[in-house]
């Protein structure tokens, strides 16, 4: 596990703007049985989540239409809330950062790290743009 002292302005990167964390595998079951749209966010300490991931998230949350709940958890500090988030994430294999959409419980749009390494901050807050105009 990260030390909290290293990984609170990572939190506070999404925490500030209204991400609420998960901790714990309840929380996220919890999170994801609310009614209307959840994204969560797999935050973690690489380099492409304070370039890439947390910006683009940031960035997509100021659209005219954003999901009703913003949540995050965070890979190697919040084990069972990541092992329960990934698992709502099937069939899409683990990775970190992640970011998934969920509608009323059900995934409908993901980005895996593949989709947000080397990928521009705007380009990453575009593409969950798009699933919101299609999915809030």
């Amino acid at each position: 596990m990260y030390p909290a002292d290293l990984v609170k302005p990572m939190r506070e990167d999404l925490t500030n703007i209204g991400f609420s964390e998960l901790h714990t595998a309840e929380d996220v079951t919890n999170a994801l049985s609310k009614e209307g749209t959840t994204l969560v966010v797999v935050n973690s300490v690489c380099g492409c989540a304070a370039a890439n991931a947390r910006p683009g998230a940031r960035m997509s949350v100021k659209n005219a239409k954003s999901p009703d709940h913003l949540v995050t958890v965070f890979a190697g500090v919040d084990i069972d809330a990541v092992d329960a988030a990934r698992a709502a994430m099937v069939p899409f294999p683990p990775s970190s950062p992640s970011m998934a959409l969920f509608k009323n419980g059900e995934l409908v749009h993901m980005l895996e790290r593949h989709h947000i390494e080397g990928r521009p901050a705007d380009m990453i807050s575009e593409n969950l743009i798009d699933a919101y105009n299609e999915h809030c």
